[in-house]
């Protein structure tokens, strides 16, 4: 093996920081995790500390490294991916007057409304392929700019977090094209910042970062810095895209017709174009991920996390015969969730317990259970939340189809893409092939990708579809996707019927909170 012949990505997540290393055959060789927490000071609010989640992109960088037992000078680049969203006010010096303010924010509520209905939000999402939310920067710095006018006024920059990271090891003010279209200001056409965007919220272009392409190579980084992770101060640094659309590239989802689906503690779905498209009905963003190549899709705010919630307040049972059996109290759920048939006995779960995004992009979506009776046991809860993520997720799904064309075929990735059962309640569901990647690093091994064509070893991105290894394949079954078109028709019919009812629990919600 040649000397050089490793790449890392590194993936700035929302709960934590991943580095991973792989061959230039987009083979595992390592990885490091840091964890660090999401503070939640008041309702509604979801922040981190810059500088802590700073020092977890170090250590990770360090210890993965070590973990491999490589030299960094087999090292060819380290590519980024990271989280979308963000917003973090910096003074003119660089420190940070605010935490990081994450997607899963919700404050500016009523700033996105108030952009929807009355500032021509519709107009800019056309424009800037960023839904209108309170996840968007966009919605984050009109809340700025209305309810902390000191810290608005004061501040020099508005940054993500991986900006912050660049700025640490370079003392630039850079911002790749992926994490830009992820903020409501970037004008897809034109590469550069909106200015109608701008002007609705009051600041220059010179409040943000350059924006550069996601291919973008940069050296000689803070001698402190590499002097900790023991890299070399030149080493290649690829800026790098958002972890969706890298996912993407990571499952080999690259091509028309493949689809792809990451269930995590949220959950995304994701097709790749060749120029930027956006709904009509606002249903859908657009990212980017090179200039060539665009990322339409829809997130939503409750994967995983439904099934953790389950398990915290409901699920002693099986925490216990975990314990007992000494497995993972996930499987035990699945577990019981496999003795259900399809459709959990006319049990339907609508998974909106931290809001929603696409397709409604409703922050005041509420969480239901419809249809329990007296014959329902535990197990049927658990398989309802199941069949509930995905039907969520195909709702996006339909709207995908409609912009990028029919599906032929769904690459998964996340925590859901390890359980059998989920798989196949997803193939049933969407009536397509599932098929598993070889790697559930779908990020880092996006960033990866992308950094071996940013060096040039690979003449396109297309041609990394051969380097991702597939570990399985699922078919639907037919009786069970009969069964799951009458039930998804009273999904959708009641995720629309009750939005006035979300509206009035919300508040009812928050002002029981206060």
């Amino acid at each position: 093996m040649p000397e050089k012949s490793f790449v890392m990505g590194v993936d700035i997540g929302t709960t934590s920081t991943k580095a991973t290393i792989f061959t230039t055959e987009s083979h595992f060789v390592a990885s490091h995790t840091i964890e660090y927490p999401l503070f939640h000071p008041k309702t509604d609010y979801a922040e981190q500390d810059p500088n802590q989640i700073y020092q977890a992109v170090l250590d990770s960088i360090k210890l993965v490294i070590q973990r491999a037992k490589l030299h960094s000078s087999q090292l060819l680049g380290i590519g980024f991916s990271s989280a979308m969203h963000s917003v973090i006010a910096v003074d003119v010096d660089g420190h940070c007057l605010t935490n990081s303010i994450t997607w899963a924010d919700n404050r500016s509520n009523e700033y996105a409304k108030r952009i929807k209905e009355e500032w021509n939000g519709h107009d800019i999402y056309l424009r800037t392929g960023t839904p209108i939310h309170p996840m968007s920067p966009l919605s984050k710095l009109m809340w700025f700019k209305e309810e902390a006018q000191e810290i608005f006024q004061k501040a020099s920059k508005f940054i993500s977090i991986k900006e912050f990271v660049i700025w640490k090891w370079f003392n630039q003010y850079l911002v790749d094209y992926s994490i830009a279209s992820a903020t409501g200001l970037f004008n897809l056409k034109a590469l550069d910042w909106d200015q109608e965007a701008l002007d609705l919220i009051g600041i220059s272009k010179e409040r943000l970062s350059k924006p550069v392409p996601t291919t973008t190579i940069l050296k000689e980084m803070d001698v402190k810095a590499a002097t900790y992770m023991n890299v070399p101060v030149d080493i290649p640094i690829v800026i790098g895209a958002s972890d969706g659309v890298l996912a993407n590239l990571g499952v080999g989802a690259i091509e028309p017709g493949k689809v792809a689906l990451t269930i995590g503690t949220s959950g995304a779905i994701r097709a790749v174009v060749n120029q930027p498209i956006t709904d009509p009905t606002g249903r859908t963003f657009c990212y980017a991920l090179t200039e060539n190549h665009w990322v339409i899709g829809g997130p939503m705010n409750n994967g995983g996390i439904a099934l953790r919630w389950f398990k915290d307040q409901f699920s002693m049972t099986e925490v216990e015969m975990a314990k007992d059996r000494n497995k993972d109290v996930y499987d035990i759920m699945i577990e019981q969730a496999e003795k259900v048939q399809a459709g959990s006995n006319g049990l339907l779960f609508l998974p909106y317990l931290s809001g929603e995004r696409a397709p409604s992009w409703n922050a005041n979506a509420r969480g239901v259970f419809f249809g329990m009776s007296i014959t329902h046991q535990r197990q049927h809860f658990i398989r309802a939340i199941l069949e509930g993520v995905i039907f969520g997720v195909y709702s996006i799904g339909k709207a995908l189809n409609e912009l990028a064309g029919p599906a032929s075929e769904i690459r998964v990735s996340g925590g859901f893409a390890r359980s059998e059962v989920w798989r196949q309640i997803t193939a049933d569901i969407f009536q397509q092939k599932v098929i598993v990647p070889e790697s559930h690093e779908s990020s880092g091994l996006g960033a990866a990708i992308l950094t071996m064509y940013a060096l040039g070893l690979l003449t396109s991105l297309e041609e990394s579809k051969h380097m991702i290894h597939v570990l399985d394949e699922q078919l639907p079954n037919r009786d069970n996707a009969v069964v799951y078109e009458d039930l998804y028709r009273l999904f959708a019919h009641l995720s629309i019927h009750l939005n006035e009812q979300f509206d009035q629990i919300s508040e009812f919600q928050r002002k029981s909170c206060k």
